[in-house]
């Protein structure tokens, strides 16, 4: 009888609920984290794929089109557009219509002053702030440089000026994995701006890049604001091939590589 006893007075454990409670609001949690996760998606690497793959997959089609002889306006193109390709691509100084057309279609971008047309009869320079482009630290093109630079492809396609894309950064350092110092920021930089134009049509073999990092400023780099006038991406446009190859062999006439085209 005594044990029955004790068995009975033992209290009954209400709060065994708890753990099983517990354990559901933890996966709960870890599911929404996963679909929070999920639909978090950038836009920069996004684009960049799927501009990736749709060139993969349409290169045969483009490899089988007819290519047009003379006046034809090409496939997809108007008559006018067409007129002015024919009329820009033949003028005595293709530079003078490159600047125009930018001008034209960036107003707001030259107002705000992010960015900057410049040069001469040999030399046309477009300088784009690098917030335009990418992130702080990163050479992943933003949405909004996927516009720009499709735009300004658009302009140059037409053309046969070889194109060399500059990068810069401002002076504050930078030691990450894929970008040990400024120079290599500032070298992807340009490299990814390179890509974006190649997509947009401009043929290849007229481009090239090169970084400078934090060594060729324009501004004072102990504020803010000069340090952001420093982080820039200068698109330089020459009026012909063989301007850059005089340049290089006059540019320092007392080295006798130079002098002999080595």
């Amino acid at each position: 009888m005594s044990r029955r006893r004790r068995r009975q007075e033992e209290p009954i454990n209400h709060e065994r609920w708890l753990v099983s409670y517990a354990d559901f609001m933890t996966l709960l949690f870890a599911f929404f984290v996963v679909m929070y996760s999920i639909s978090s998606i950038n836009e920069g690497k996004y684009k960049v794929l799927s501009d990736s793959l749709e060139g993969i997959f349409l290169s045969p089609e483009r490899s089988i089109k007819p290519i047009p002889i003379g006046e034809q306006p090409a496939r997809g193109e108007s008559s006018s557009e067409a007129l002015n390709i024919f009329n820009s691509a033949h003028s005595k100084n293709p530079l003078e219509s490159i600047a125009t057309q930018i001008r034209d279609e960036f107003s707001g971008l030259l107002e705000g002053g992010q960015l900057h047309v410049t040069g001469d009869e040999m030399w046309l320079e477009l300088e784009l702030s690098s917030s335009l482009l990418f992130p702080s630290g990163d050479a992943i093109p933003n949405q909004q440089a996927f516009d720009i630079v499709e735009k300004i492809a658009e302009i140059l396609a037409p053309f046969k000026n070889p194109i060399l894309v500059e990068g810069f950064t401002d002076n504050l350092p930078i030691s990450t994995v894929q970008y040990p110092t400024n120079w290599e920021l500032s070298a992807a930089r340009a490299a990814s701006i390179v890509r974006m134009l190649v997509m947009g049509g401009v043929q290849p073999e007229r481009l090239a890049a090169v970084g400078y990092g934090e060594f060729q400023p324009i501004a004072d780099n102990s504020d803010a604001a000069g340090r952001a006038r420093n982080r820039r991406v200068v698109l330089v446009i020459s009026r012909n091939t063989e301007l850059r190859r005089q340049s290089a062999t006059t540019s320092d006439n007392s080295s006798p590589s130079s002098k002999d085209g080595i």
